[in-house]
C-alpha cells in the first residue's frame, strides 16, 4: 500500500479493491473482545495485528450524528473526468474527480464515504477497476490504468455514506453476535439445543469447545441435563433483527443509498488508441508485485497483468492439467463453487456419495481413470451453514497439517464471508494459524501449489449490509493480501474478478466469473511451458 499526503490535506490509500487506507498509523485503541486482548502474542506479531488494524482505520468524518437530509445522496453527487476530450493512449492514467452532496445538494465537506468504481468497454465486453482516494473534503479522486483500446466509459457507485459506515463500525465492534449459532446435544432419547458462538456473556454455565491445537475460541451455553461431549451438530440459529435506530436505517435504503450510481456532470466516455507496436513490448507483463489493477476483462476473459492464463476451454484440458493430482478445496461456499463447476463440467470427474448433507460437505470426486481426488471441505466456527456434524466441524489449518504435499498436491482456500460480522481480530487470529500451516507444509513440500481465493463483491439490501456488506468484507480482503503476500502462495483475485465484470454483483458469482476464476486457478497448477 501507498500512503500519499497532499500537503495538509490528510488523505487516505486504497488498497487493491478500490478504496481507504490511512497514512497516519497510531496506537489504536479497541474494544476488548472476548479474550482477544489477552491472547498471548509474539512482539511480531502484535506489530503485524497493530499495522494491520491501522491501514484499516477508516477515516470516519467527527461529527455528531447527521440527519438524513445532510447525508451523500448519489443522485445529486457527480463525477468530472479530467482531460475527456484528449485522446488516451493505452497503458496511460485516467483521472476522475467525484464531488459528493446531500439531499440539499450541498457539497458535503467531510469524507467517509465508501465508492467503487469501474471502467468498461460493453460491446468488447471489458472492465477494469479502479482506485479511489478520499482527500476528507467530499471530493474523492479515481484512477484508472486504460488497458485497451476503444471507447471506454466510467462508471462509479456509492456502496454506503460516510453516515451508514458509521453505523457499520459500530455493529462490528459492538455487536459482533448478531449472527448466532446453535448446537444439538443428545444422548439416548434426552436432547437440547443451546446457543453456540465466539463469544457467550459468562453468567451462564459454557460448553468450552476451543480448538486445541490452533486455540480458536468457540462455546455453547451447557445443556441442562446433558454433558458438553453429546454435542451432535453445528448450526446458523439465525440473525439478529432491529438493530438500528429509525434514523439510522434511513442511511440503508435500496434505491436511495446502497450501491447506487454516481452519474457523470459531462462526458462519462473516453477514447483510448492502442499504443505504436515499439511501445507495447512490456506493457504486460512489466508490472511490478503491487499490480494495480491486477488484471481486466477483455471479450469476457480475464487477463490477468502478471502472467499468462490459459483457457480451459475443454474438459480435457482439465483433465490433462489435474491427471495424478490430489485437489483439496478448503472453506466457505465460495470455494464449493469451484468443486461444483468441475465435478459439472469435467463428466470424467465423478461425484462420489459420502451422504453428506447438501451444500454443507464434505465432498468428493473421482477420475479413476486420470487418477484424479478432488475433495471439499468447510472451514470450522463460525460457519452460517445449515447443519455440519460435530465430527465435520474442522479448522484449515489443522486439516493442512495432514497433508503430506508435494508436485501433485493442490490447495485451495477461501474464507472470508463468514467472518464478516466480527472484529477484525478474529479474522486475523484464524489467517495466522493458517498461514503458519501453509508455511509448514510449503517448508516440508515446496512443490505443493496454495491457491488463495480472495473476498468477492455482492448484491446488498438494507438487511444483508448489516452482516455481509461489501465494506466488512473488503477489510478481511485487505488484510487477507498482506498477511500472505510474501508467502508462496498464489492468489485468484476473486474481488476485481467480481467488480470490474458487467453483471450484478452477487455472492455466488455467475459462471462465467467462476470459469475465469478457474482458468486463473488451473494455470497456477498448470502454468504455460515458458
Amino acid at each position: 500500500l501507498q500512503y500519499l499526503d497532499r500537503e495538509t490535506i490528510s488523505t487516505t490509500f486504497i488498497d487493491s479493491s478500490g478504496q481507504y487506507v490511512s497514512s497516519q498509523v497510531t496506537g489504536i485503541s479497541r474494544n476488548p473482545y472476548c479474550g482477544y486482548e489477552q491472547q498471548t502474542l509474539s512482539s511480531q506479531e502484535r506489530m503485524e495485528e497493530d499495522s494491520l488494524l491501522a491501514a484499516l482505520q477508516w477515516q470516519a468524518p467527527d461529527v455528531g450524528p447527521v440527519p438524513f437530509v445532510e447525508s451523500t445522496d448519489p443522485s445529486s453527487s457527480y463525477f468530472v473526468i479530467l482531460n475527456s476530450a484528449a485522446f488516451f493512449k493505452v497503458g496511460s492514467q485516467l483521472e476522475v474527480l467525484v464531488h459528493v452532496q446531500d439531499f440539499q445538494r450541498k457539497p458535503k465537506k467531510y469524507g467517509g464515504d465508501y465508492l467503487q468504481a469501474r471502467i468498461h468497454s460493453p460491446t468488447l465486453q471489458a472492465g477494469a477497476v479502479g482506485r479511489v482516494i478520499d482527500y476528507q473534503n467530499g471530493i474523492y479522486k479515481i484512477f484508472f490504468t486504460l488497458l485497451w483500446p476503444g471507447t471506454v466509459k466510467v462508471s462509479v457507485s456509492l456502496v454506503h455514506p460516510s453516515e451508514g459506515i458509521r453505523v457499520l463500525q459500530h455493529l462490528q465492534e459492538e455487536k459482533p453476535d448478531r449472527v448466532y449459532f446453535k448446537s444439538l446435544f443428545r444422548s439416548g432419547r434426552i436432547s437440547e439445543t443451546t446457543e453456540c458462538n465466539l463469544c457467550l456473556p459468562g453468567s451462564l454455565p459454557l460448553c468450552n469447545f476451543t480448538d486445541l491445537y490452533t486455540g480458536e475460541p468457540w462455546f455453547c451455553f451447557k445443556p441442562k441435563k446433558l454433558p458438553c461431549s453429546s454435542r451432535i451438530n453445528h448450526f446458523k440459529g439465525g440473525y439478529l433483527k432491529g438493530l438500528l435506530t429509525a434514523a439510522e436505517s434511513a442511511f440503508f435504503q435500496s434505491g436511495v443509498n446502497i450501491k447506487m450510481p454516481i452519474n457523470s456532470s459531462g462526458p462519462d466516455w473516453v477514447t483510448v488508441i492502442p499504443k505504436r507496436i515499439k511501445e507495447t513490448n512490456n506493457l504486460e507483463l512489466s508490472q511490478g508485485s503491487g499490480t494495480f489493477p491486477s488484471g481486466y476483462y477483455y471479450k469476457d476473459q480475464w487477463r490477468p497483468r502478471k502472467f499468462k492464463m490459459r483457457q480451459f476451454n475443454d474438459p480435457d484440458n482439465i483433465t490433462e492439467c489435474l491427471q495424478r493430482k490430489v485437489v483439496h478445496l478448503f472453506g466457505d461456499s465460495t470455494i464449493r463453487q469451484w468443486f461444483e463447476y468441475l465435478t459439472t463440467f469435467v463428466p470424467d470427474l465423478v461425484e462420489f456419495n459420502l451422504g453428506s448433507p447438501k451444500n454443507v460437505g464434505p465432498f468428493l470426486a473421482v477420475d479413476q481413470k486420470h487418477n484424479i481426488l478432488l475433495k471439499y471441505r468447510c472451514h470450522g466456527p463460525p460457519i452460517r451453514f445449515s447443519t455440519v456434524f460435530s465430527s465435520e466441524l474442522r479448522y484449515v489449518a489443522n486439516e493442512l497439517k495432514g497433508i503430506v504435499g508435494g508436485k501433485n498436491t493442490v490447495v485451495a482456500i477461501a474464507i472470508w464471508s463468514h467472518f464478516s460480522t466480527f472484529p477484525l481480530e478474529v479474522y486475523i487470529r484464524r489467517l495466522r494459524n493458517i498461514r503458519q500451516a501453509v508455511v509448514q507444509l510449503l517448508d516440508r513440500s515446496p512443490k505443493t501449489v496454495v491457491v488463495i481465493r480472495t473476498a468477492n463483491v455482492q448484491e446488498l439490501g438494507p438487511e444483508a449490509s448489516l452482516f455481509n456488506s461489501d465494506w466488512y468484507n473488503f477489510q478481511l480482503d485487505t488484510i487477507l493480501r498482506r498477511m500472505f503476500s510474501g508467502v508462496g502462495v498464489y492468489l485468484v483475485d476473486a474481488w476485481e474478478m467480481t467488480l470490474a465484470h458487467y453483471l450484478p454483483h452477487k455472492l455466488h458469482p455467475d459462471e462465467v466469473i467462476v470459469k475465469n476464476q478457474l482458468d486463473m486457478f488451473l494455470s497456477f497448477v498448470c502454468p504455460l511451458e515458458t
